[in-house]
């Protein structure tokens, strides 16, 4: 079973956090400090990453929702809202299309009905397989986060990173070949969960105009770009973030 961590009343609806390629269940502290007293907040660790098993690759996206899936089981936890950044996200719009009668609401961040250039996603995972994860390092300060960010919060930025430097390279190869082969396109109109999809503004990975599709797709999506931020604006912009994901999931709960 993947790793995971529970936080919140343990009464209060279940929020699910779904982190990013190479990062682990830390990259969503500011979300524990600013949502955990209204949720109780179940963050979890992709194959290969954190403290989740490593297991021999190539994944796919199925296969990371059925990993939620479990441990949502091993928790008792029937009915959820569900927050992803990035593959997170992507493994949040499956959940949304395969186990959408589970979930109550849909958060979409930095993410992709199918992202770009699949054909780099293999070659990716090659590279990472050779030398380690230590080898993409240095691209992700300008991706992951902007420059401004850095250099106005390095030990955040730092800690950030020392997630990907931690995280095992069959854990990060396989996660890229989930992602070289996803592609939801034609299937987000079926999706019937209240849905809201974020962008970053400066997002090199995902570009708001590609994070538009999914809520495009989508019927009745909200769509909304975090000013300021790069791939990883859950760390980079919490409290924008925290303020538009409380909205989204009392809006349904009023409802």
């Amino acid at each position: 079973m993947i790793h995971y961590a529970v936080d919140g009343p343990p009464d209060a609806e279940v929020l699910v956090l779904g982190p990013s390629l190479g990062t682990d269940l830390g990259l969503f502290d500011a979300q524990v400090a600013g949502l955990a007293d209204r949720w109780r907040v179940v963050r979890f660790d992709l194959r290969g990453h954190g403290g989740s098993p490593v297991v021999p690759g190539p994944y796919s996206i199925a296969d990371l929702a059925s990993d939620v899936v479990e441990l949502l089981d091993h928790l008792g936890v029937r009915r959820f809202h569900y927050l992803g950044v990035s593959i997170g996200g992507a493994i949040g719009q499956w959940l949304a299309l395969h186990w959408g009668s589970r979930v109550l609401t849909l958060t979409i961040c930095a993410s992709a009905a199918r992202f770009a250039d699949p054909p780099q996603w293999p070659v990716r995972a090659a590279t990472v397989r050779a030398e380690g994860t230590a080898a993409i390092v240095s691209s992700r300060t300008g991706t992951w986060f902007t420059e401004d960010f850095a250099a106005r919060e390095p030990a955040e930025a730092e800690r950030l990173l020392d997630m990907l430097r931690a995280t095992s390279a069959e854990g990060y190869a396989g996660c890229c070949e989930a992602i070289g082969t996803f592609d939801v396109r034609s299937e987000l109109s079926a999706v019937t969960v209240p849905t809201l999809v974020l962008a970053g503004a400066d997002d090199p990975a995902t570009p708001p105009e590609l994070v538009r599709e999914i809520a495009d797709g989508i019927p009745s999506a909200r769509f909304e770009i975090v000013a300021g931020s790069a791939h990883l604006f859950t760390a980079e912009r919490p409290e924008i973030v925290n303020t538009a994901v409380a909205g989204h999931l009392t809006r349904r709960v009023h409802a």
